[in-house]
């Protein structure tokens, strides 16, 4: 499985997110490829994943994807991220 984090422009709000994603995947034994992207580079990161994990105000910069896109209020909230990736992928 394949699961990308997002930012808006740099790589550190969404290395933050994926470390948690990783976190939160452990917690329910679950395994991914998790990769860190910005907005401008979606569209390449973002082929043959799963799921999108990014903030409210990205989603309208996503685009076209076949990507469940998962929204996450909180990125330090390894409970709110764990709940909504074992939603999306159970």
């Amino acid at each position: 499985m394949k699961i990308v984090a997002l930012c808006g422009a740099g790589i550190g709000t969404s290395e933050i997110l994926r470390v948690n994603a990783v976190r939160a995947l452990d917690r329910l034994g679950l395994d991914a490829d998790v990769s860190a992207s910005d907005v401008a580079n979606v569209a390449v990161a973002a082929a043959g994943a799963q799921v999108i994990l990014t903030s409210p105000e990205l989603v309208g910069s996503i685009g076209r994807t076949n990507a469940d896109i998962v929204v996450i209020q909180n990125y330090f909230d390894l409970d709110e991220i764990a709940a909504k990736l074992e939603a999306a992928i159970g």
